[in-house]
């Protein structure tokens, strides 16, 4: 079946046998172990889509998440528990040199070598808070399929092997603390496929043909740490291998069974029940396991279901990838590392980050970040469009943050001070901006992934948002010679007279309204850094 005929079913609503014969049996097969609430809410597309975004989410912009497991560990980047055992990447010389053959020294080894010692969950959360984040997110589990929390369905968690506590609810206590809402991130759908590489074995050199570890039974583990632990709870590899290695399950990908998919819902609800997070994030295209199976939607309909039993209304927010305009009505769409280039009709989400997901101590070592004036350009772009920001700041295996991220989140605070009126709260314009950057916008590309490759903002870039009958505009740089021209608001626009102008941090300014647009003079110095807001009363 041709991958684009499969969606349009999907988003169509192709019945559960049809589907069923065209993956097999396990698609769709029902879980009925989890206690899914009741509520208005059913675990099918036509209910979800009674879904409304919050408006505290809407008014909230921009959000902080921490990104942290037992891959930060090694501090080598993104997916090191896949690339440790693929021979002759960087990842798996770095891991012979530091710990051993994969062999001898896998993936859970590194999961026990991680203590997260000096981790202060409050300590970052303030930080994250004073810096102007409405909402804090932690990673609940990864690819890596290891629990950050004291689950009664996975023996391998945080609480049982590597740190011994409890991460989840140590941020959940954290962000309580500073009255943030709480949401957790939870990638682990894939273990059963992104650990596959851990099935190999070198095919030259010294350990040719010596298999790693990823197959490991747990009659092996006699006489070590991991005794009367199972590996394949961890890797699940009792299986062959993809024939194409695909992110979602289709052309070659291997399929999980319902025993698989039963556990990951089970973990997944008890997650929400026992942490009571406002939002969940979902590394996977629309829900974890769609189409072969109805965990994500079950998911769904009982986070919805719980929130409005909690707070009379509902406040949850959830997030998916790649949604058709079906999906985009169920919940919240979320592009990663990349942005709409228009107006959402929409609320939406991009999630980034200053550096690698996981951390990376070469992008510290050599002055790689992204700086504060990227991450506030790239929020006033994102609120510009009807969507919020999500940004991760990498910490390291021992649970800090490091002196140049620390600098970054403090500079972005220092801008949001001042300006922050601009952004929380508001709503889009009619237009989202002008400049130059506006007609040079890279396209989206699945998950997202267009970010940075357009042309970078400058003076005459102009980003625009509305909160009652103020119009807030927003230059991405500090224009020559001290005056700001706002095209849009030229007098032929058939837009309202101008009645006043002043510069967030500063004062109300000289300005005058001409057929080239609305010309204000600026101070001689700027109030703040990386971008300047111009507060206009009267043009709507």
């Amino acid at each position: 079946m041709k991958r684009r005929t499969l969606i349009k079913g999907l988003a169509t609503g192709f019945s559960s046998l049809y589907l069923s014969r065209a993956f097999g049996n396990s698609l769709l097969q029902p879980n009925l172990n989890a206690n899914i609430a009741a509520g208005p809410f059913k675990p099918d597309w036509d209910s979800l889509a009674q879904y409304q975004v919050p408006d505290w989410f809407r008014d909230a912009k921009f959000g902080i998440w921490a990104h942290w497991g037992p891959q930060c560990q090694p501090e080598r980047g993104d997916w090191y528990a896949r690339g440790m055992y693929q021979e002759g990447s960087d990842q798996y010389k770095y891991h012979v040199q530091k710990y051993g053959h994969p062999s001898k020294f896998g993936f859970k080894d590194v999961i026990n070598d991680w203590k997260a010692e000096s981790w202060d969950p409050d300590e970052l959360v303030g930080l994250y808070k004073r810096a102007g984040a409405q909402y804090f997110f932690a990673m609940a589990s990864h690819h890596d399929n290891l629990d950050l929390w004291n689950s009664k369905y996975q023996a391998w968690n945080s609480v049982n092997v590597g740190p011994k506590k409890d991460i989840v609810a140590g941020w959940a206590k954290a962000a309580k603390s500073h009255a943030l809402p709480f949401g957790l991130s939870v990638h682990a759908s894939h273990a059963w496929t992104f650990y596959e590489t851990s099935q190999g074995a070198d095919k030259s050199g010294e350990f040719k043909d010596i298999p790693y570890d990823g197959k490991i039974t747990k009659a092996s583990g006699k006489g070590t740490w991991w005794e009367k632990l199972d590996p394949q709870e961890l890797y699940a590899q009792n299986h062959e291998v993809s024939k194409t290695w695909n992110w979602d399950w289709v052309n070659g990908s291997s399929v999980p069974g319902k025993a698989y998919c039963d556990k990951f819902l089970n973990r997944t609800i008890e997650l929400i029940d026992k942490y009571e997070p406002e939002l969940i994030y979902f590394d996977d295209t629309a829900l974890p396991l769609w189409p072969i199976s109805d965990a994500g939607l079950k998911i769904a309909a009982h986070m919805y279901n719980t929130s409005i039993k909690k707070h009379g209304k509902l406040q949850a927010a959830l997030f998916g990838k790649v949604l058709n305009e079906q999906q985009r009505k169920c919940m919240i769409w979320d592009i990663e590392r990349g942005q709409s280039n228009q107006i959402e009709p929409l609320p939406w989400q991009t999630d980034t980050c200053i550096g690698a997901w996981h951390y990376d101590r070469r992008i510290f070592d050599d002055k790689h970040y992204k700086s504060a004036k990227t991450v506030v350009h790239t929020l006033v772009d994102i609120v510009s469009k009807n969507g919020n920001l999500l940004l991760n700041i990498p910490v390291r295996g021992n649970g800090t943050i490091d002196s140049e991220e620390r600098a970054i989140v403090e500079g972005v605070g220092a801008w949001m001070q001042v300006n922050s009126e601009a952004i929380y709260g508001t709503r889009p314009w009619t237009v989202f901006g002008e400049g130059p950057a506006t007609d040079s916008a890279a396209p989206i590309n699945a998950q997202g992934f267009n970010e940075g490759k357009g042309k970078p903002f400058g003076a005459e870039d102009i980003r625009f948002t509305t909160k009652g009958k103020t119009l807030y505009a927003t230059m991405l740089g500090w224009p020559a010679g001290n005056e700001a021209l706002v095209k849009k608001l030229a007098k032929n626009n058939q837009l309202g007279n101008v009645s006043s102008v002043s510069l967030l941090g500063n004062d109300k300014l000289s300005f005058e309204q001409t057929e080239a647009g609305l010309k204000v003079k600026l101070p001689e110095n700027a109030p703040c850094k990386d971008a300047f807001v111009l507060k206009i009363e009267g043009a709507i």
